[in-house]
């Protein structure tokens, strides 16, 4: 019971500030109230026993994302006084794809009896088993990836430029 109570904090956790992402004016407001966005989601991966999943969208997207985005927005000074403006144009058909994808999920997840113990998770931690497996078995796709980050994060600087800063 306490599990369920649990996951609708966390579900609200999540959905209301993520509301206030989409329909926010400020952008400063928006990646504040993306935190709390963040934090909702984590909270879930702890209740699926994803402990690592958990940690990691902790250090990443709030350790990393968010607080990149918040320094850019505060450090930026054309970008801080914008207003986000939304027209009729482009709410009303994303509204029509929205309430077709939620109509949609609702019909295929409805019919799921949720509470049977088949959809209960074990509770054990990933942690180690992950651990180990990235450091062994893995490795070499998981240095390949590192290397591939560090690659796109020297293009986007370079792309990110003023063409009169690249140097031929």
């Amino acid at each position: 019971m306490e599990i369920t109570i649990l996951f609708y904090v966390f579900a609200a956790l999540t959905l209301i500030p993520a509301f206030f992402v989409v329909f926010s004016r400020s952008l400063i407001h928006a990646a504040f109230s993306l935190l709390f966005t963040f934090m909702g989601v984590a909270g879930l991966y702890v209740l699926l026993s994803a402990d690592f999943i958990a940690v990691a969208q902790i250090m990443v997207y709030i350790g990393g994302i968010l607080i990149l985005l918040v320094f850019g927005v505060m450090i930026t000074k054309q970008v801080t006084d914008v207003e986000i403006q939304a027209s009729v144009g482009r709410t009303i058909p994303a509204t029509i794809v929205v309430a077709f994808a939620m109509v949609t999920l609702i019909f295929i997840l409805w019919p799921v009896n949720w509470m049977q113990s088949d959809y209960l998770p074990e509770i054990e931690g990933t942690t180690m088993e992950l651990g180990e497996l990235l450091m062994t078995t893995f490795i070499l796709p998981f240095e390949v990836a590192g290397i591939l980050l560090l690659v796109a994060v020297m293009g986007a600087a370079l792309i990110a430029r003023k063409p009169e800063e690249v140097q031929s």
